[in-house]
């Protein structure tokens, strides 16, 4: 399941058909599936989760009685389980838990875990503060929807160790965050550190989209220019965990 959602959020990305790595196969048995059931064309089944691969599970999903957040293209673990019926095992399966809080702002499980995983990264007994949480729907409008659904964050870089704006970046990214400084925009927002959670199955399709730019080097704004941030390993939350084990 890791490797399908990553090729989920990056592959539709990319400027050609590169395959994400270590997905292929994975992928290519996520497509059968949707071939065989009618919404994806059997000449689309390749191993790359691009566009028409995510909007025909997007229908797959709508076919299930999903909407909204659960209709993204997007696949979690109970949509994945019924496509793959009783003929494939779903393994390495990414669980999200439940709506919490963190800094009195909502947030998952699993969002709050990585930004207290962070925290400690940057600094002993540093909490990162936020000021924008995830599931706030139409609430952030100068971030393109990225806050309506999960995973999403706003780190105060005014607050005690969020003063300490490349290692909070380089942290949050080690965990498994795509993450970015935002410098001031007059009229638009102020400085903050905007982090997305890798492989959150609740991503808002902007979130989505700027997982995949900054697996392509991107800094996730609309005019696609290079990413400036600290040059880290890019992995999830679930490859940090393995490896500090």
């Amino acid at each position: 399941m890791e490797k399908v959602l990553l090729a989920a959020q990056w592959d539709p990305r990319k400027t050609g058909e590169q395959i994400t790595p270590g997905a292929k196969a994975s992928v290519k048995i996520v497509e059968r599936r949707l071939a065989k059931k009618g919404y994806l064309g059997k000449s689309l089944v390749d191993g790359h989760f691009g566009s028409s691969t995510v909007s025909a599970y997007a229908a797959w999903q709508r076919h299930l009685g999903y909407s909204g957040l659960g209709a993204t293209g997007l696949p979690g673990p109970t949509s994945l389980k019924k496509l793959l019926g009783k003929k494939f095992f779903l393994y390495n399966i990414v669980h999200i838990g439940k709506h919490v809080s963190y800094s009195d702002e909502t947030v998952n499980l699993r969002t709050r875990r990585m930004l207290k995983a962070a925290g400690r990264l940057v600094a002993k007994g540093c909490q990162l503060d936020i000021t924008q949480g995830s599931y706030n729907p139409g609430g952030v409008n100068a971030s393109a929807g990225t806050h309506d659904g999960g995973g999403a964050a706003d780190i105060n870089v005014g607050h005690l160790c969020g003063k300490r704006r490349v290692k909070v970046v380089a942290s949050l990214r080690r965990v498994g965050f795509a993450a970015w400084y935002r410098p001031t925009i007059p009229g638009v927002w102020n400085q903050h550190i905007h982090a997305i959670a890798i492989n959150d199955t609740d991503l808002s399709s902007g979130a989505q989209h700027q997982v995949g730019d900054y697996y392509e080097g991107k800094d996730g704004l609309s005019g696609g220019n290079p990413d400036q941030g600290p040059k880290v390993p890019k992995h999830t939350w679930e490859d940090f965990k393995r490896a500090h084990a």
